[in-house]
C-alpha cells in the first residue's frame, strides 16, 4: 500500500537538530563533512586560503563576508546554529595551524610562518565575533578535543586578541586537574625557551607574563562573598594548582640539587624571576600580590618537610645566606620587596606555631631576612624572648628548640645583622634577670634541654656555653658542673680543646675548629693592632698567660716570636715584643733563642729570598698579564692599550666576549654588606690602584683639562660587566674604610666618581637594596649615598673626597656649560660640600666680598702633603663654584641642612657641645631664618622654620629603623642623641612663638588661633595609610607616639593656651588637642581606658598654669573640666588612673597660688578615688559622688588594682548602688576583658577580668536594670553613647559581641525572654560577631597560653560563634511576636551571614502568636 506521510512533529525535528549538532561537534574534519553534505561545491567553506598569507588569492576571492554569507547558508542546509558551525571550523583550522612542522621537541611558540596564518584567522574570527555569527563556548569544547596539538601561544593569542579569554577557555573543560597539567607542562616549556635565548623572547616574555599576572589576579583575589552556596568558579582553583605546581616543581628542583644550566636550572631561574616586579609591574592592586607572596612563602617554608629539629641542630651552619642556593636567595629577595619586615617576622611565626616546615628554608629564609633587613634584628630578638619566656613559662620545648635555631642562624650572618650567639647566650642565661631564674624547674629544663642536645652540637656551640655558663644559684651548681663534664666529653670526642682556644676566637660562628697554630697567627695579628691603637698590652693577652698558660707558652709566642729580619726602624711587632718582655711575659730562654734566631736571617737574606720564588711566574696567569698590562698604560695612555687591558680584564674575571653586549638593566648592591669574590676583588684593585697612580703621575705634569682622554677611556673599561664589581670595591673603600684611605687614593677615586658621572647616561642604575631611603639611584647619586657624615673622621673624610671631586670637575669640564658640571656630580654631593663648610669652618659662615673670591688650582690638591682645610676653603671662594651654587638644585636649603645634622653623633662630632650649639644657632637664626624660601630658606617666619624642622624630625624617625638606623633604637628620638640638640632649638624656637603670641594678643583675650605643631599633626596623620591593617596601625602608633613625646619636651601651654577668658573658656588649642585625643591617642596611646602618666600630667600642668593667669582661677578649671566630661572624657578617666601621682602636684601648685580650696571638678576627682578606695576595703562603704560614670570609672580601677580573691566578696555591696553607678560599671569591665584578651600576657588577669563582667552582670539581673543599651552605642546617644565612645578604642567597641557572647553562660533565662529588645540586641551581636570573624578581627583575641580550664573556650572564637549560634536558635522560639518587631532591618543587610538563624528569625516571625510556647528547650 501507499507509506503514510508523517505529521509534522515538533519535538522529533528539535531531537534531529541536536543529533545532528553532536555529530558535527564529534566529526573532526569538517570540511570534509561538508563536501560529504553538499558535495564538491562546499570546498569554498576551507579555511586554508584565507590563512595562508602567501596565497595569490589570500583575499580577492575569499572574503571575510563571503565566508560568513557562505557558512550561514550551510548553517541553515544543515538546521545547525551558525554560530556552532563557525566555531568548528575556526577551531579545525586552529588546530591544523598549530600541527605544523615544530622547532622543538615540545613547542609551545608557533613559528613565524604559522604565527602569520594564526593571525589572518583570527582576524576572520573577530569578523564573526562581531557579527555574532561566533559561539564562544562551542569553540571553547571544539579547542579541548584537539589540546594534544594546541600550541600555548595560540591560546594566548585568542585571550589577547579577544576572541575567547583564557578564564572562558580554562572553565569550559571538564577536567580540572588534567588542565592544571596541561598548563604546567607548557609553563615549563615556556620557562626553558626563554631561557634558551629563542628568537621569540618578547613573544615568549609577554605571554609569560600575561599568563602570571592572569593567575595571580583570579587566584588570589579577595572573596567578597564567603558563605555562598554556588558552585566557586573553576579559575581561581587552575590558578593557584598552576602556580603551586610550579612553585613546587622548583622547590623540589633545587632540593635535588639542580645542575647548573641544565634545562631544569634555566626553568626554575625563569620562573623564579615571574616574582620581580617587571613580570607584576602591571598588577594595579597590591592586595593580591600580597596574598600571593604570603602564599608562596607558606609554600617555601612547609613544602615537603622532612628533616627534623635534630637534623637542623646539626646541618644549620650549610644554610647560611652564602651559602644557599643563589636562586633560593633571588627568590627571598624578591618576596621581601612586597612584604614588609614586620609582615614577614609575623608570618614567619605564624607558619612554625601552625604547621610542620622545612627547616633548611625556615633557616635560610632567617637568614636571607636579616641580611637584607636592618630592623629584623629588632623583631626577631623580640620574638624569640617571647618564645623563651613562652618556653620557661610551660616547658615548651618547641619554643625552646625554635628560638635556638632561630639565634644561631641569625649569629651566623655576622655581627653586622645580628648579635653574636655568645652575646645572645649571655644576656639569656648569664645574669640573675634571665629566663632560667624564676624556678628550680626552669633551671632543670634548660639543663635538660641543653643535655640533650650535645650529640648534635657543633663545638663552637659547646666552648659558648662551657666559657659562659648560665648563672646558676649555688644550691643547685650541680645542676651546671654535670652539663659542662658532659660536653667536655663530647668536645674530647671531637678532638677539639678548650685549653687551646684562641684569645680572640669568634665563638659566635658555626664553622670549623681552626687549627692552634693557625689561630695562634690571627691572635698575634689583632693583639699587635689592639697595641698599636692603645700603646697597652692587651688585657686579653696579659690574662691569657696567666689564666690560659698552655695555650699562650705553647702557641701564641712561638707565633709572635717567628723569626725575621728585623726593621731598622722598630714597628709595632718590635714594640709588642718589648712591652712583654719588659712585663716578664716572654720566658728569657725563648726571648734568646729569638733573637739568634732574627740574626741569623740577617746574614743570609739573599738564601731567604731565593726560597720565597719557587712558584711560577704570576705573569703567566691572567691577573698578572692584567698587572702587566696597566702597567704598559702609563708610558702608552693610548685607547689600543685600554683595548688590551680589557681584553685582559676578561680573561681574569671569566667573561665571554659576548658578555659585553649584554646590557645590565640594574645593579643590585648592598651598601652595609658589600661582599667580592677573591678574584673580582683583586682584579678591581689592580685597576683602581692603576686610576690612582696614573692620575696622580699626569697631574704632577699636567692640569686635568690638558690630559687628553685617557681617563674617559679607562673608565669606559669599567663600565661594562665589571662595574657592578667594581661599585661593590668603590662602596666597600668609600663607606667602611673612607677615613683610612690615603691622598692618593682619595684624589683618585674622587676623580673617578667625577668620569662615572660623566657617563652617566650610558650606565645602570643601581638599587641599594632595603638601607637605603631610594632605589634606582643614578651613579652620580650613589656616591652621596656612600659618603657618610656622622662622625668626626667621617665628617673629615666626607669634605677631602667633595673638595677633590668638585675641584677635579672644575677643573676638568672648565670650558664646557653648567649642565655637564651638574651631571658630573650629584646635587646631594655638592650640598653636603656646603653643610661641611658651614660646620667645620667658621669662615664660610661669612658672606663674601668680590676681593675674597680665590682662583683654583689642582696641582696642590694632588701633592703628598695636601693641605686640604686651604683646598677646601680655596674651593669655597672660586668664582666658578659660587655661580654654580646660585642653581636651585644645588643649594643647600634648610631642610637639607636638618636632615644631615640629625645624622650628626654628638659623642664623635668634630664640633664640641658648645661649638655645635653656636653652629646651630647661626644656622637657624642667622643664615636660614631670614633667607628667603626661594633660596630655601623661611622668609624670616620662625613658625615655618619650627614647621620644617618638626616635618624633619618625624621623617628621620620614621627613616630610623629602615635605613642604617637599628641600634639603640631604645633612644628617645630615632634611636640617636644627636636628636638632643636640634630639639633644643625647637623648645628655644617654640618658647620664642609662644612670647611673640601674647604680646600679640590684647589682655583680658583669648588667642582665636590654635597651635601649628596640631595643623602638622593633623596632615601627616592623613597621608598615613588608614585601616585596622597590623602594618598601619603599628605605623600610625610609632607616628603618635613621637607626636607626644615631642609635645612633651614643649611649654604645656601649647595643649592649653596661656590663658583662658570667660568669653572663650575652650581655647583653640584645647581644641585641637581634644581632638587629637578622641581620634588618635585613644586608638594608639591609651591602655585600659586612659593616656599614659606623662601626657596627662602634661595636660594638668597646662591647664592650671593657664587658669591661674584667669581672673577667677577656681571657676576657670571648674568650667574646663566640666567641659571636659563630654568634649573629652578620656582626660577625666586618665587624671583618675593617675591621681596617686597627679594630686600631690596639683596640690602643692594650686596652693602656692591660691588661697581657696580646691577647685571643685578636682575634688570630684578626690571623691572619686575616695569612694573606689572606701567601696574595696572591709568598712562599708561610702556614698558614690556624680556623675556616676565618674564614680564607675573609680571603682572599675580600682578594682583593677586588686587581687581576685579580695574582690568577690566586696562585689556584693554593688547591690546597694546607683542604677546608673552600675551600668557604667559593667561597660567599664567589659573594656577591661577586652584589653585582657588584647595584652598578649594576661593569662592572669584574665580570669579576673572575667568573674569582674559576671559579678557585676549577676546583679544587674538580680535588680532587673536593663544593661542591653550599652551593646547598642551611638554618638546620638547623649545619655551614655557620646560619653562612652570617647572612653574605649574603636578596637574595643568593635569587639564588643565578642564580650557579649563571652557572658552567654551568665544571661538569666527569664530576662532574655521578658525584655523586648533583648533578642533584637542578641541577634545584632551574633551577626556582628560572624562579620568580624569572617574578616579576621577576632584574631586579636585568640586564647592565651596556660588559660584555666574555667575559661577554655572562652576566647576561642569558633566555638564562641557555635555556642551564640545554638543559643539563638533555642531562644528564637520562645520569644513572644513583640521581639520581631526589627528583625527584618536586622537581616536587611547581613541576613546571608548565617542563612538558618535568618530562616529562623523569619520563620517565627510570621508564625502565629505564642504557637510554640508548648515546646520550652532549655536555654542555658
Amino acid at each position: 500500500g501507499r507509506v503514510k506521510r508523517e505529521k509534522y512533529n515538533p519535538e522529533r525535528a528539535q531531537k534531529l537538530k541536536e543529533s545532528a549538532v553532536r555529530l558535527l561537534r564529534s566529526h573532526q574534519d569538517l570540511n570534509a563533512l561538508l563536501l560529504e553534505v553538499e558535495g564538491p561545491l562546499c570546498k569554498k567553506l576551507s579555511l586554508s586560503k584565507v590563512i595562508d598569507c602567501d596565497s595569490s588569492e589570500a583575499y580577492a576571492n575569499h572574503s571575510s563576508s563571503f565566508i560568513g554569507s557562505a557558512l550561514q547558508d550551510q548553517a541553515s542546509r544543515l538546521g545547525i546554529p551558525v554560530g556552532i558551525l563557525s566555531a568548528g571550523v575556526v577551531a579545525s583550522s586552529v588546530g591544523q595551524i598549530c600541527t605544523a612542522p615544530a622547532e622543538t621537541s615540545h613547542p609551545v611558540l608557533l613559528t613565524v610562518e604559522q604565527r602569520k596564518k594564526l593571525s589572518s584567522l583570527l582576524e576572520f574570527a573577530q569578523y564573526l565575533l562581531a557579527h555574532s555569527m561566533f559561539s564562544r563556548l562551542s569553540f571553547c569544547q571544539e579547542l579541548w578535543k584537539i589540546q594534544s596539538s594546541l600550541l600555548l601561544e595560540a591560546v594566548w593569542h585568542l585571550h589577547v586578541q579577544g576572541i575567547v579569554s583564557l578564564q572562558e577557555l580554562l572553565e569550559s573543560h571538564p577536567d580540572m586537574h588534567a588542565v592544571g597539567s596541561w598548563l604546567f607542562r607548557n609553563l615549563c616549556c615556556l620557562c626553558e625557551q626563554m631561557e634558551a635565548s629563542c628568537q621569540h623572547a618578547d613573544v615568549a616574555r609577554a605571554m609569560l607574563s600575561d599568563f602570571v599576572q592572569m593567575f595571580v589576579l583570579r587566584g588570589f583575589q579577595k572573596n567578597s562573598d564567603l558563605r555562598r552556596t554556588v558552585e566557586p568558579e573553576k579559575m581561581p582553583q587552575v590558578a593557584v594548582d598552576v602556580l603551586q605546581r610550579m612553585l613546587i616543581f622548583a622547590l623540589d628542583a633545587l632540593a635535588a640539587g639542580v645542575q647548573e644550566e641544565s634545562s631544569t636550572h634555566k626553568i626554575v631561574r625563569c620562573w623564579f624571576g615571574v616574582f620581580s616586579g617587571h613580570t607584576l609591574g602591571s598588577v594595579i592592586s597590591t592586595d593580591p600580590l600580597k596574598r600571593f607572596f604570603s602564599h608562596t612563602l607558606t609554600q617555601i617554608l612547609t613544602h615537603s618537610p622532612v628533616l627534623k629539629a635534630s637534623d637542623a641542630v646539626q646541618m644549620q651552619r650549610e644554610w647560611s645566606f652564602a651559602r644557599t642556593h643563589p636562586l633560593l636567595t633571588a627568590l627571598y629577595r624578591r618576596l621581601f620587596v612586597m612584604l614588609s619586615a614586620e609582615e614577614l617576622v609575623g608570618h614567619l611565626q605564624e607558619v612554625l606555631e601552625t604547621q610542620e616546615v622545612h627547616w633548611q628554608r625556615v633557616l635560610s629564609f632567617v637568614s636571607a631576612l636579616v641580611v637584607c633587613f636592618p630592623e629584623a634584628q629588632q623583631l626577631l630578638e623580640d620574638w624569640v624572648a617571647r618564645l623563651m619566656a613562652q618556653a620557661f613559662e610551660s616547658c615548651q620545648l618547641d619554643s625552646m628548640v625554635t628560638a635556638f635555631l632561630v639565634v644561631r642562624q641569625a649569629a651566623l650572618e655576622g655581627p653586622s645583622a645580628f648579635l653574636s650567639y655568645a652575646d645572645w647566650f649571655k644576656a639569656s642565661f648569664g645574669s640573675t634577670r634571665g629566663y632560667h631564674g624564676c624556678s628550680k624547674k626552669a633551671l632543670v629544663f634548660l639543663f635538660t634541654f641543653l643535655s640533650d642536645l650535645v650529640p648534635f652540637e657543633s663545638p663552637r656551640y659547646l666552648q659558648v656555653h662551657i666559657l659562659h655558663p648560665p648563672l646558676v644559684p649555688s644550691k643547685y651548681r650541680s645542676l651546671l658542673t654535670d652539663y659542662i663534664s658532659l660536653a667536655k666529653t663530647r668536645l674530647a670526642d671531637l678532638k677539639v680543646s678548650i685549653e687551646n682556644m684562641g684569645l680572640y676566637e669568634d665563638l659566635s660562628s658555626a664553622g670549623d675548629i681552626t687549627e692552634p697554630h693557625s689561630q695562634a697567627l690571627q691572635d698575634v695579628e689583632k693583639a699587635i693592632m689592639v697595641f698599636e691603637h692603645t700603646g697597652k698590652i692587651p688585657v686579653t693577652v696579659m690574662e691569657a698567660s696567666i689564666f690560659r698558660r698552655p695555650y699562650y707558652v705553647s702557641h701564641f709566642l712561638p707565633a709572635l716570636l717567628t723569626p725575621r729580619v728585623l726593621p731598622k726602624v722598630p714597628d709595632s711587632r718590635v714594640a709588642f715584643i718589648e712591652s712583654l718582655k719588659r712585663a716578664d711575659k716572654i720566658p728569657p730562654s725563648l726571648y734568646s733563642t729569638y733573637c739568634q734566631a732574627c740574626s741569623a736571617a740577617e746574614e743570609k737574606p739573599e738564601d731567604a729570598a731565593l726560597g720565597v720564588r719557587a712558584e711560577p711566574s704570576s705573569a703567566e696567569e691572567p691577573l698578572g698579564q692584567l698587572r702587566a698590562a696597566l702597567g704598559e698604560l702609563r708610558a702608552s695612555m693610548i685607547s689600543a692599550q685600554v683595548a688590551v687591558i680589557s681584553e685582559r680584564l676578561r680573561a681574569v674575571l671569566g667573561h665571554n666576549e659576548d658578555d659585553s653586549s649584554v646590557e645590565i638593566s640594574k645593579i643590585q648592591l648592598s651598601i652595609n654588606t658589600p661582599r667580592l669574590e677573591p678574584r673580582e676583588h683583586m682584579a678591581v684593585d689592580l685597576l683602581l690602584t692603576s686610576f690612582c697612580q696614573n692620575l696622580m703621575a699626569a697631574s704632577s705634569v699636567a692640569p686635568p683639562e690638558r690630559q687628553g682622554p685617557w681617563a674617559a677611556l679607562f673608565v669606559r673599561t669599567m663600565c661594562g660587566r665589571v662595574l657592578p664589581a667594581v661599585l661593590t670595591r668603590l662602596c666597600q673603600l668609600l663607606r667602611h674604610q673612607g677615613p683610612s684611605l690615603s691622598a692618593p687614593h682619595v684624589l683618585g677615586l674622587a676623580a673617578l666618581a667625577v668620569h662615572l658621572g660623566e657617563s652617566r647616561s650610558a650606565l645602570p642604575e643601581v638599587d641599594v637594596g632595603p638601607p637605603a631611603p631610594d632605589a634606582g639611584l643614578p651613579v652620580p647619586a650613589l656616591f652621596d649615598s656612600l659618603l657618610t657624615c656622622r662622625t668626626r673622621d667621617s665628617l673629615f673624610f666626607c669634605l677631602k673626597f667633595c673638595t677633590a671631586a668638585i675641584s677635579y670637575s672644575l677643573c676638568k669640564f672648565s670650558s664646557q656649560s653648567r649642565d655637564t658640571l651638574c651631571s658630573c656630580l650629584s646635587s646631594g654631593l655638592i650640598k653636603k660640600f656646603q653643610f661641611l663648610m658651614f660646620r667645620l669652618f667658621s669662615e664660610a659662615r661669612q658672606p663674601l666680598s668680590e676681593e675674597d673670591v680665590a682662583s683654583l688650582s689642582w696641582r696642590p690638591l694632588h701633592l703628598p702633603s695636601a693641605d686640604w682645610q686651604r683646598a677646601a676653603l680655596s674651593l669655597w671662594t672660586h668664582r666658578t663654584f659660587r655661580e654654580l651654587l646660585k642653581e636651585e638644585d644645588v643649594h643647600l636649603t634648610y631642610q637639607d641642612w636638618l636632615h644631615l645634622e640629625l645624622e650628626i653623633q654628638p659623642e664623635a662630632d668634630a664640633l664640641s657641645d658648645t661649638e655645635r650649639q653656636d653652629f646651630h644657632q647661626w644656622a637657624i637664626h642667622e643664615h636660614f631664618l631670614p633667607e628667603s624660601s626661594a633660596s630655601g630658606g623661611c622668609d624670616g617666619d620662625l613658625q615655618a622654620a619650627c614647621t620644617i624642622l618638626v616635618n624633619a624630625l618625624m621623617d628621620f624617625h620614621q627613616s630610623s629603623r629602615s635605613y642604617d638606623h637599628s641600634e639603640n633604637s631604645d633612644l628617645v628620638f630615632g634611636g640617636r642623641t644627636g636628636n638632643e640638640d636640634i630639639i633644643s632649638r625647637l623648645q628655644e624656637m617654640v618658647a620664642d612663638l609662644e612670647l611673640q603670641q601674647d604680646l600679640s594678643v590684647p589682655l583680658g583675650h583669648t588667642p582665636s588661633q590654635g597651635h601649628f605643631l596640631f595643623e602638622i599633626f593633623r596632615r601627616r596623620l592623613q597621608a598615613l595609610t588608614s585601616g585596622w591593617s597590623v602594618a598601619a596601625s603599628l605605623q600610625r602608633q610609632r607616628e603618635l607616639l613621637m607626636y607626644k613625646r615631642i609635645l612633651l619636651r614643649l611649654p604645656s601651654s601649647v595643649l592649653c593656651g596661656s590663658s583662658f577668658q570667660a568669653e572663650q573658656p575652650i581655647t583653640a588649642r584645647c581644641e585641637q588637642f581634644f581632638h587629637l585625643v578622641n581620634s588618635e591617642m585613644r586608638n594608639f596611646c591609651s591602655h585600659g581606658g586612659a593616656l599614659t602618666q606623662d601626657i596627662t600630667a602634661h595636660f594638668f600642668r597646662g591647664l592650671l598654669n593657664a587658669c591661674l593667669r584667669s581672673r577667677d582661677p577656681s571657676l576657670m578649671v571648674d568650667f574646663i573640666l566640666a567641659k571636659c566630661q563630654t568634649k573629652c572624657p578620656l582626660i577625666l578617666t586618665s587624671a583618675l588612673v593617675w591621681w596617686p601621682s597627679l594630686e600631690p602636684v596639683l596640690l602643692c601648685w594650686w596652693r602656692r597660688h591660691c588661697q581657696s580650696p580646691l577647685p571643685r571638678e578636682l575634688q570630684k576627682l578626690q571623691e572619686g578615688r575616695q569612694f573606689a578606695s572606701d567601696f574595696l576595703s572591709p568598712e562599708a562603704a561610702s556614698l558614690a559622688p556624680n556623675p556616676d560614670w565618674l564614680s564607675a570609672a573609680a571603682l572599675h580601677f580600682a578594682i583593677q588594682q586588686v587581687r581576685e580573691e579580695n574582690i568577690r566578696k566586696q562585689l556584693k555591696k554593688l547591690d546597694c548602688e546607683r542604677e546608673e553607678l552600675l551600668v557604667f560599671l559593667f561597660f567599664f569591665s567589659l573594656m577591661g576583658l577586652l584589653s585582657s584578651h588584647l595584652t598578649s600576657n594576661s593569662t592572669t588577669d584574665l580570669p579576673k577580668a572575667f568573674h569582674v563582667c559576671a559579678a557585676i552582670l549577676e546583679c544587674l539581673e538580680k535588680r532587673k536594670i536593663s544593661w542591653l543599651a550599652l551593646f547598642q552605642l551611638t554618638e546620638s546617644d547623649l545619655r551614655l553613647g557620646r560619653l562612652l565612645l570617647r572612653v574605649a578604642p574603636d578596637q574595643h567597641t568593635r569587639l564588643l559581641p565578642f564580650a557579649f557572647y563571652s557572658l552567654l553562660s551568665y544571661f538569666h533565662e527569664d530576662a532574655a525572654i521578658r525584655e523586648e529588645a533583648f533578642l533584637h540586641v542578641a541577634v545584632d551581636m551574633y551577626l556582628k560577631l560572624v562579620q568580624l570573624f569572617v574578616a579576621g578581627d577576632t584574631s586579636t583575641v585568640s586564647p592565651p597560653a596556660g588559660r584555666s580550664l574555667e575559661l577554655q573556650g572562652q576566647g576561642n572564637p569558633v566555638e564562641l560563634i557555635t555556642k551564640a549560634r545554638l543559643f539563638l536558635l533555642q531562644l528564637i522560639p520562645r520569644c513572644p511576636k513583640k521581639s520581631f518587631s526589627h528583625v527584618a532591618e536586622l537581616l536587611a543587610d547581613r541576613g546571608d551571614c548565617d542563612p538558618e538563624v535568618s530562616a529562623a528569625l523569619q520563620s517565627r516571625q510570621q508564625a502565629a502568636p505564642d504557637a510554640d510556647l508548648s515546646q520550652e528547650p532549655h536555654l542555658f
